[in-house]
């Protein structure tokens, strides 16, 4: 009877791991760094996207780098499986997970791609990449833009 009770017990002190391991499925895109599968809401472990209306000023035109970093990630997950490994959770009750695509990290193309910044904060991950898009000019990198963190505390 106790050999049972401990593993019920050891079950029941694993279950919740086990349940945020892994999530896997069609994906939906909130944003540049967030997206729901199965009604699960995911924020991208490592990267922080500029906010659906941030803009961002590119050869003195303001543009709209919120919603083309959703599109950017829409682009990579539209019609495909994708896979997270949860990291954590947020103070928002997401999962904070790395997600790939066909083996793909996301969080790496968004960054390299230029639509995205490591998010030092957190993770030290993507800083390498971030800085070849940088050099590269690539995405929010061809203008000048104000970092997402900074952004959301109200620094336009």
């Amino acid at each position: 009877m106790r050999a049972l009770l401990a593993i019920a017990l050891l079950i029941g002190l694993l279950w919740p791991v086990n349940a945020l391991a892994a999530i896997a499925g069609a994906a939906t895109v909130i944003d540049g760094d967030t997206i729901e599968i199965h009604g699960q809401r995911i924020r991208l472990h490592g990267i922080d996207a500029p906010e659906l209306d941030q803009t961002c000023k590119v050869d003195d035109r303001i543009i709209q780098c919120g919603e083309i970093a959703k599109a950017a990630l829409l682009d990579l997950v539209f019609l495909s499986a994708v896979t997270c490994k949860a990291e954590d959770e947020d103070r928002y009750g997401r999962i904070v997970a790395t997600c790939y695509v066909g083996g793909f990290d996301l969080g790496r193309i968004i960054v390299e791609r230029g639509w995205a910044l490591a998010y030092r904060r957190y993770s030290t991950r993507y800083v390498q990449i971030e800085a070849e898009a940088e050099q590269a000019g690539r995405g929010m990198w061809q203008g000048e833009f104000v970092p997402p963190w900074e952004w959301r505390r109200g620094e336009r």
